[in-house]
């Protein structure tokens, strides 16, 4: 018997589910004025610095240097090389040439600087596997900061960062689960707070989320990645003609409704694959494919590798350094 789901009235709450992590790396810093960081990219990461005391700048190549101070964070999205430091213009030591200590396999601790103004940092590697969250992911912006003392959850979040702290000082028996998930709570913060801030909001994909007749469509894309969807049925989950749902669904995502429920059933069948325990005949059965070679040739139209690829993949992708 199927289970009902709840009724849909937050398209982009939905899409903020998807945001499950993995392949997460953390790093206590401490630094000691003056001092430069430089962090090379980072293939399908996203980059998290939360200030636990003092202050420093983030510069990333075209973009303004943020400042951020105790209680701040900033999140890299893309991956892209930047810089932590204590002033502009700091000649930078890059990462790999520090000693570090590695306390455990996901959590390490660095120390670098003089002997002025102490700043401590909690930084963290995240990948995203999910399909939504890569889509949400990519329209991001370079570099977005949070001034945790002017957002309305201050308190939370203040109190968030004072355990993270915690944690890290003492390291005690779970601590490195603790901040993991707290810092999973800080990222997703982050994301939310941009989607709220900016006004990319009103156009695109996240405009399409905020529109009241295709945004609890897509979700119910998102939801039911193996439903047999025709262009007939998504217009009847929308309440409108066939010929009016696929024009304004075209308008505000970009691509055509059918195009979109493909390239999302790719992405999810990517996702079984590398689960494991099934094979490519089962994976194409369930999203609806009478024979396997359709299937291969849809997978590697839209994804560009061959589901046997994608089945020997590992869901959990190491994490991409660029020398």
């Amino acid at each position: 018997m199927d289970i009902a789901l709840p009724p849909i009235e937050d398209p982009v709450g939905e899409a903020l589910h998807f945001l499950r992590m993995s392949g997460t790396f953390y790093c206590r810093s401490e630094f000691s004025a003056p001092w430069a960081l430089a962090l090379p990219p980072m293939n399908n990461c996203v980059m998290l610095h939360v200030v636990t005391r003092g202050r420093c700048v983030l510069e990333t190549e075209g973009v303004p240097g943020s400042f951020i101070q105790q209680g701040d964070l900033a999140l890299v999205p893309h991956g892209r090389g930047h810089v932590v430091a204590s002033a502009e213009g700091l000649e930078a030591s890059k990462l790999f040439e520090i000693p570090r200590e590695q306390l455990s396999e996901r959590y390490e601790t660095l120390r670098l600087g003089g002997d002025g103004e102490r700043t401590t940092m909690i930084c963290g590697l995240f990948q995203f596997d999910d399909p939504a969250a890569q889509q949400l992911i990519a329209l991001l912006p370079q570099v977005i900061t949070v001034n945790t003392w002017a957002a309305p959850q201050a308190e939370w979040i203040r109190s968030t960062l004072r355990m993270i702290a915690a944690e890290a000082r003492e390291m005690s028996p779970g601590g490195e689960t603790v901040i993991t998930r707290l810092a999973d709570i800080l990222v997703v913060h982050a994301i939310r707070y941009w989607i709220t801030q900016s006004t990319s909001r009103q156009t695109g994909w996240l405009g399409a989320l905020h529109d009241a007749r295709i945004g609890p469509v897509i979700a119910k894309i998102h939801r039911r990645p193996t439903e047999r969807w025709t262009l007939e049925s998504l217009a009847a989950e929308a309440s409108m003609s066939r010929s009016a749902f696929a024009a304004r669904f075209t308008e505000l995502v970009g691509e055509s409704a059918m195009q979109y429920v493909t390239r999302w059933q790719m992405n999810a069948a990517r996702s079984r694959l590398a689960e494991g325990g099934v094979t490519v005949g089962e994976v194409a059965h369930s999203f609806g494919y009478e024979s396997e070679p359709a299937f291969n040739r849809a997978f590697k139209r839209h994804l560009g590798i061959s589901p046997g690829t994608a089945k020997r993949e590992r869901l959990r992708h190491p994490v991409g350094i660029d020398a």
